[in-house]
């Protein structure tokens, strides 16, 4: 518990993540008192620690945040290194008030405003914004525990690069995005099974000339921005189904599979003599198993009562939440669009936030007004 006296504050903010750096600019933009706290010693740390490889899907010129653009060509797909050094280099631009390396403990409700605690340390706001994503706690299946020790297994939020692996077949559980990019790096030094549906893709070549013109507009401005959100009937219908199943391959196809020789079998249902059983009663006896069977939501330090039955996600409109005047969330997976997740959605959401908390507080200083003075 808290130690120190809470520190007053209009606005906390909770992670320092792009979803929280935009929450800041359109407050500070808006002369709003706040405090940005986040976990991670240096600011796109998140970013950091995905593996090398990785690069963000959407082209560069849509990924910047409000206010300054992403030093890279316009046509590029930056590295998670540059996305990284971006997020740090937009705190320092606008002077945003961070606090790293503060990992909150506990959100609760008390004498009429929010207390915020981590550590020693506590903050009593009238606004939270919990700026964080959905992909907090890696997933893995029970029967993973069964797998012989001699196997390696690694999730992807754990994996860097091929050469964490043992020599060896590989298997790379999940066929979406991430399992299909990690399938293919592997592809070249370990004979690899790539197990799981996948969710279909995009029938394009995303860095073709053609997509840049044309089918990039249309789908990260159109379809997935305006299209599919809460707002519309498809986007309502879609919604569910990809929380549950991810998107579209978007950069990998499956004739990129298999021309890397990466061998498609089944879901992995359980584990026999040791190793991974496939939903086909086939056996695979390979040295390395890497899970990219996505990540859920860790909300366990909000002690308030906002939660539905969905994964403990929160119910919300847009990320405000009614029952609880004064709380919001940014950065969740499609929290308004499929957009939501890449960096043009995200700063519209947090503007959309931003936007509620001036409202509200536009509110009670009408509400103050209209309260009687007390005789003295």
């Amino acid at each position: 518990m808290p130690e120190r006296e809470p520190e007053p504050i209009d606005t906390v903010v909770i992670g320092g993540g792009q979803a929280g750096l935009s929450v800041g600019h359109h407050l500070a933009r808006r002369g709003r008192p706040f405090l940005i706290l986040d976990a991670n010693h240096r600011i796109g740390d998140a970013w950091r620690r995905r593996w090398d490889s990785l690069r963000l899907f959407t082209p560069a010129r849509y990924d910047a945040l409000a206010g300054l653009p992403l030093p890279a060509p316009a046509h590029s797909f930056p590295g998670k290194d540059e996305v990284a050094d971006y997020l740090e280099a937009y705190a320092a631009r606008f002077q945003l008030p961070v606090r790293t390396g503060v990992h909150v403990d506990r959100l609760w409700w008390d004498d009429g405003r929010f207390m915020v605690a981590a550590g020693d340390r506590s903050w009593a706001a009238d606004n939270v914004v919990v700026a964080m994503s959905t992909f907090q706690v890696p997933r893995v299946p029970p029967f993973a525990a069964e797998l012989d020790p001699a196997i390696l297994q690694l999730h992807s939020s754990g994996y860097r690069r091929p050469s964490q692996l043992r020599e060896g077949p590989a298997l790379v559980v999940g066929a979406g995005n991430s399992g299909a990019e990690i399938a293919l790096e592997l592809a070249g030094r370990h004979p690899t099974w790539l197990a799981g549906k996948e969710s279909g893709h995009v029938p394009f070549r995303i860095e073709g000339a053609a997509a840049r013109y044309v089918f990039q507009p249309l789908l990260f401005r159109v379809v997935g921005h305006r299209v599919l959100t809460v707002d519309t009937p498809i986007g309502r219908r879609l919604r569910p189904r990809l929380l549950a199943h991810g998107a579209p391959l978007v950069r990998v196809r499956p004739k990129d599979l298999a021309a890397a020789g990466i061998q498609r079998v089944p879901r992995v249902v359980g584990v026999r003599d040791g190793h991974p059983l496939m939903a086909d009663q086939r056996v695979l006896e390979v040295a390395n198993v890497i899970w990219c069977t996505g990540s859920g939501p860790d909300f366990s330090w909000i002690d308030l009562p906002v939660f539905g039955d969905r994964e403990h996600e929160p119910v919300h409109h847009r990320g405000v939440v009614a029952s609880q005047p004064g709380l919001y969330f940014v950065g969740l997976s499609f929290l308004y669009a499929m957009s939501s997740g890449f960096l043009p959605g995200v700063d519209r959401d947090a503007e959309h936030i931003v936007h509620a908390i001036l409202a509200r507080a536009g509110r009670t200083a009408d509400n103050d007004a209209r309260r009687p003075m007390r005789a003295g």
